[in-house]
Order: C-alpha cells, then structure tokens, then sequence
C-alpha cells in the first residue's frame, strides 16, 4: 500500500465507517520516537525538505524524518520562514 521509503509503510491500519456509512481503511497514529542525534539548521529562503533529506540521508523521500523531528503535521511549513531554526536528524 505504501511505499518502503513511507513513513506508514510498517503501519497498522484498521478499517472504519465513515460520516456517509462507507468502509474506508484508515492509518492509526503513529508514536514519534525522538532522534538521538539531531543538527539545529536554521531555514534559508531557498530550502526545500526533500533537497535537506537528499543531503542528509541520500534520499529526497526521506524528508519525513525532518518533519517527525520537528512534530510538524504539514511538513512543508517547516521551511515556510525564513530565520526559523528546525531539528535535522543525523538519521
């Protein structure tokens, strides 16, 4: 269902009712472990999560990790302003 570079790819998920009576299969949270090494980087106005996780991790799909770190739901927002200082896992 998810890719292996996902962060739900080892995920439970439960089947659920929704609002209209439909069955729809549904992610269950997930607990955020907090990274053991982290870097402090503070946002540039040309970062993007994706070009930060390829440096970090060789892996643009990885950014998830960063936005984990920061227990940031729409990961885009963490590179949003410019000055804002973010946790960078070193994996």
């Amino acid at each position: 269902m998810f890719l292996q570079s996902s962060r739900y790819v080892n995920q439970r998920t439960v089947r659920a009712k929704a609002r209209n009576g439909r069955q729809v299969d549904a992610v269950t949270l997930r607990r955020l472990a907090d990274p053991l090494g982290v870097l402090l980087h503070e946002v540039r106005g040309h970062d993007k999560l994706d070009m930060m996780a390829d440096r970090q991790y060789g892996n643009g799909t990885l950014f998830w990790h960063i936005a984990d770190a920061n227990t940031e739901l729409q990961a885009n927002e963490l590179t949003r302003v410019p000055g804002r200082v973010i946790r960078v896992p070193e994996q």
